[in-house]
């Protein structure tokens, strides 16, 4: 199994866990999430690399990992992606670059 399929198949499992408690507020939240990063004015794709470079300078790797994938399946190119790692780095400083090294090699995988 390479890293995206582990990446996914943990998330999956684990999100089947976390929804299957039957937690509204958790259920509510999870659907808020899928729904924010519907089209709308803004289109997915757009919405997609917003939550990378937040998760990025929030220096969540699940989270970069995560956003990483849907850019891809999105369309965004390599090009768009090195201009988001740009973006992100200059919102949060030199402290994201270790972030930057994982979301590359991660998005090496995704491309090949």
């Amino acid at each position: 199994m390479n890293k995206i399929e582990e990446f996914n198949a943990y998330r999956e499992k684990m999100n089947d866990k976390i929804l299957g408690s039957e937690n509204l507020v958790l259920k509510r939240l999870f659907n808020l999430d899928s729904n924010t990063y519907a089209d709308g004015a803004l289109t997915s794709q757009v919405k997609e690399m917003l939550g990378l470079v937040a998760s990025m300078v929030l220096r969540c790797d699940d989270c970069v990992k995560y956003h990483l994938g849907k850019c891809h399946e999105a369309g965004v190119t390599t090009e768009q992606m090195f201009e988001i790692f740009a973006v992100a780095n200059i919102v949060g400083g030199t402290i994201v670059i270790p972030h930057t090294r994982r979301a590359v090699e991660y998005w090496e995988e995704l491309i090949r």
